[in-house]
């Protein structure tokens, strides 16, 4: 049986593997691009109403940044959908759809795939299908009876899709909030199940949130300044971009009517359980906050910037502490996703023990040749995001033009 060979294999269609072709394509490497579905597959699976939580200035990837009307919008998906099938086709990337990478192993030559079009060898690869694609459950969620929908929030399509009655929705962070929000204004009775997750107004000053988040250094900061590897984990800054977009946070969320509650903790005797942390969450939440004002503020006095964030209102921290699931229709989970590099990517030392891969920009440090993109923190907190991405993959493509 005849093996192709190429001299370097993308995996994945998304921005970040665009990126990287594109940056391929300047270098004049020779490559493909493997995506399992449809250019943007991963941004098509989002839910109806989805739009970015960052303007569409933000949206700078490589010789394809934003030049719409509306600058300070924000996409909604299949717009997003549209932007990225368009940057494809601007530089023809090379883009094989419909190919399912199923394992990719390092061997003498570089690199075995094993693909749903039959197997390939690679000199490289760069692996850019994005880092969360395993969805996260609690393991209290293995309480709750089984004949009561469950769905991740990857499952999510719209309020209407979903049985009648009140619904919990289990994670507070970005997409949690929007489903929440979402769920309450088409009238339903929600229950939200609260985590730890920073927040700061849509609005600050003359600038949006992500204005400041760029200028203060924040979206530049690298791995070493968590305070852990666990970091990587937590919550995006809270915001929505609908609507024009608006603050939503917890606070926000309550006075719209969604009822608040701690850690889910389980289900038994009909009813769901919490944990008494609310207030604990949210006084974190606040305590990211502050030390996001202090930056804001920092850079205001730099520039010359009328700006005062005052302290967060005060926040009664009692929340719903029991169920009763005969008033549930279904329960959402949106506790966020974890690396799964492991199951399909070999490599004796590979990942770290939570999943994410040993890099030093964006190579593999127990496989040369083998690359990684579009990875929350593989150089800085925006390296997955779409403002971020493309300096990743300069980087990427000028070593492998430099090394095979």
């Amino acid at each position: 049986m005849t093996v192709e060979r190429v001299r370097v294999a993308v995996v994945g269609a998304g921005q970040a593997g665009l990126a990287v072709s594109h940056e391929l394509t300047e270098l004049g490497v020779e490559h493909v691009v493997l995506e399992r579905g449809r250019v943007a597959e991963t941004w098509r699976g989002r839910w109806d109403s989805f739009c970015l939580v960052t303007p569409n200035w933000t949206v700078r990837l490589p010789g394809g940044a934003y030049a719409g009307p509306d600058p300070h919008g924000f996409m909604l998906r299949d717009e997003v959908v549209d932007f990225l099938e368009r940057y494809a086709d601007g530089f023809r990337a090379p883009v094989r759809e419909g190919v399912d990478v199923e394992t990719i192993e390092p061997d003498a030559d570089g690199f075995a795939l094993a693909t749903g079009g039959g197997p390939l060898r690679a000199g490289a690869v760069v692996v850019a299908t994005g880092t969360y694609r395993r969805p996260h459950r609690p393991a209290a969620a293995e309480t709750l009876p089984a004949d009561l929908p469950q769905l991740d929030v990857e499952d999510y399509l719209n309020e209407s899709a979903l049985p009648r009655g009140g619904v919990l929705v289990v994670g507070s962070g970005q997409s949690g909030c929007q489903i929440a929000e979402e769920l309450v204004d088409a009238g339903r009775e929600v229950v939200l199940a609260c985590g730890r997750a920073p927040w700061l107004p849509r609005r600050i000053g003359p600038h949006d949130l992500v204005w400041w988040l760029v200028e203060t250094g924040f979206l530049d900061a690298p791995a070493a300044s968590l305070p852990g590897p666990e970091a990587r984990l937590f919550s995006n800054v809270l915001a929505t971009g609908h609507g024009g977009g608006h603050d939503l946070h917890l606070r926000v969320l309550r006075e719209r009517g969604v009822t608040l509650a701690g850690r889910f903790l389980g289900a038994g005797d009909g009813a769901a359980r919490f944990g008494d942390d609310l207030g604990e969450s949210v006084a974190w939440g606040d305590d990211r906050h502050r030390q996001l004002r202090d930056l804001v503020h920092g850079v205001a006095r730099e520039q010359g910037i009328e700006v005062d964030l005052p302290e967060p209102e005060p926040f009664d921290g009692r929340g719903l502490d029991r169920l009763d699931l005969r008033r549930v229709g279904a329960v959402v989970f949106a506790a966020g996703f974890r690396p799964d590099y492991a199951s399909w990517v070999a490599g004796a030392g590979a990942f770290d023990d939570l999943g994410f891969p040993r890099q030093v920009d964006g190579e593999s440090t127990a496989a040369p040749g083998l690359y990684f993109l579009g990875v929350h923190f593989l150089r800085k907190r925006k390296s997955s995001l779409l403002i971020g991405v493309g300096e990743d993959a300069a980087i990427v493509a000028q070593r492998i033009a430099a090394t095979t």
